[in-house]
């Protein structure tokens, strides 16, 4: 916590406002609120996501960087920019870029968090048997989809004897450390120690760089960026009018880190999911201890005391309905209006690029069973939005497990507001799920943070929301949970594991 900086109470023209930017996979939103929660102004920007190779995810840094700007502009035009008292940041995690640090400008390509393109060292460490003692270090299993192993591909790629990057001529960064950099004009080279924590390079019980993980995926330690607290200090804003110079930002948090504090979550016993291209399942634990192999042990924030928190991820969830969207030619939201009651027996597998918690198999291949000359979209569509579901019930079936009963799931993301879908959740898991209808619960939770930080009023969370309460028998959803997991069990054995039973 702090005290607010000069002038932050007394600038002219009204009370203060929070702006939170909310940089995501597919878009960046901009929201601008009171510190009573009132949003005056929304903005969004799109982004375009490459895939030049099959497992390839990449994005370009400053399409990102523009993104961000035209959202910050647009969400302020008609407003009092001086009556900004910080920004707040929400971020992508995992993704990964590497830039020059006398010019700012990237090497290559932003490499996506479902980039696989790594998955041949992955293999290779994993035979070396590193895997354990990198769980044991960072809470995460070794995966491509967290940050070493793209940060080992990037400086391979554009520094491959490391010189550049041990003489500090470099910058490695997750997309927090890229945003602070460029809002800031290069004044400094920080990571958020959420953020830090995702990227499998930084010990979770030290949170500090580890130097057996450093030398394990081949990082330089001058190329890291400091990592500071969830509440900085971080370097303030420069050169992006109408922002005046100055403006602090405030509160930085990953992006399922900043929905579980939107939600108000601040002590184990509730659960949050994000729905979004893939999915977050996720909720506090208490202090930084072992949780076996189906879940990660991450850092949720540091807002001057640690907060631990265990989460399931998911890789394809809203990607999955895009894709068959896109394959039987309609939109995603025909795709969703024309889904039967019944998928008749089909299961969809999601496994572009294997699966991802509670199973942790990159060998798993993506599958639909139980087609019949009968199986049409509705049934497609079905069971598409049932891989959702079920895997989401997957992973909170394993906090089950570590944690105690989770009753109570709270979900947000741009695939909640079918709310086929949540009654399919809570139908499918046998626990109530609250949908908020306030929308941008990242952007929130970052804008509240913010305002605690500074000492100003926290903006609440949000009051009014739809419950939807199961209404299947204990029976029928242990029928379809089996035939979930059979599918699963298929799209499991080409590798040589039957996966008949759910990791816990």
């Amino acid at each position: 916590m702090g005290v607010p900086p000069d002038g932050v109470r007394g600038r002219p023209g009204g009370a203060p406002m929070l702006l939170a930017v909310d940089q995501g996979t597919s878009a960046t939103k901009a929201v601008l609120l009171t510190t009573s929660g009132t949003v005056l102004a929304t903005a969004s920007a799109p982004l375009t996501t490459a895939h030049p190779r099959p497992g390839w995810v990449e994005q370009s840094a400053d399409e990102v960087w523009e993104s961000v700007v035209a959202a910050i502009r647009a969400c302020l035009v008609g407003q009092d920019a001086a009556r900004v008292a910080a920004v707040a940041l929400s971020t992508q995690r995992e993704s990964c870029l590497l830039w020059e640090r006398a010019t700012g400008r990237p090497l290559g390509p932003l490499l996506g968090w479902q980039d696989r393109r790594t998955a041949d060292v992955h293999a290779r460490l994993s035979a070396d048997g590193a895997g354990p003692g990198v769980r044991a270090a960072t809470g995460l299993p070794l995966d491509p989809m967290f940050s070493a192993l793209k940060a080992g591909w990037l400086l391979d790629a554009h520094d491959p004897a490391r010189a550049g990057a041990r003489r500090g001529e470099l910058c490695l960064g997750t997309v927090d450390s890229w945003l602070l950099w460029r809002l800031s004009g290069g004044a400094g080279h920080v990571v958020e120690v959420g953020n830090a924590s995702r990227t499998q390079l930084l010990n979770v019980h030290t949170r500090t760089w580890d130097g057996e993980l450093l030398d394990l995926f081949g990082i330089p330690r001058a190329v890291l960026p400091r990592v500071v607290p969830s509440t900085g200090p971080f370097p303030a804003v420069r050169g992006l009018a109408p922002l005046p110079d100055g403006t602090p930002v405030a509160a930085v948090l990953g992006d399922s880190h900043a929905a579980l504090y939107g939600h108000g979550v601040r002590a184990p016993g509730q659960v949050k999911a994000t729905y979004g291209t893939g999915s977050s399942v996720m909720g506090l634990t208490t202090g930084a201890r072992a949780v076996g192999d189906a879940l990660c042990l991450t850092l949720a924030w540091d807002d001057g005391a640690p907060a631990y928190a265990l989460e399931g991820n998911i890789r394809s969830s809203g990607a999955t309905l895009r894709w068959l969207a896109g394959l039987l030619g309609v939109d995603e939201t025909e795709l969703a209006a024309r889904a039967a009651e019944d998928s008749g027996g089909v299961h969809l597998v999601p496994a572009f690029g294997g699966l991802a918690a509670p199973w942790w198999d990159n060998d798993a291949t993506g599958l639909v069973t139980g087609l019949t000359l009968g199986t049409g979209m509705p049934q497609l569509a079905r069971a598409a939005l049932e891989s959702i579901a079920f895997q989401v019930e997957d992973v909170i079936a394993a906090m089950d497990r570590a944690t105690g009963p989770v009753s109570l799931v709270h979900a947000d993301g741009g695939p909640t507001a079918n709310p086929a879908l949540m009654r399919l959740q809570a139908d499918t898991s046998g626990r109530t799920v609250r949908r908020p209808h306030a929308g941008n619960l990242s952007a929130l939770g970052a804008a509240r943070l913010a305002a605690r930080a500074l000492d100003l009023p926290e903006p609440p969370p949000p009051t009014a929301a739809d419950l939807h309460r199961p209404r299947s028998t204990p029976e029928a959803r242990a029928a379809l949970r089996a035939g979930w997991h059979a599918a699963v069990a298929r799209s499991r054995r080409p590798a040589g594991g039957a996966g008949e039973e759910v990791p816990g």
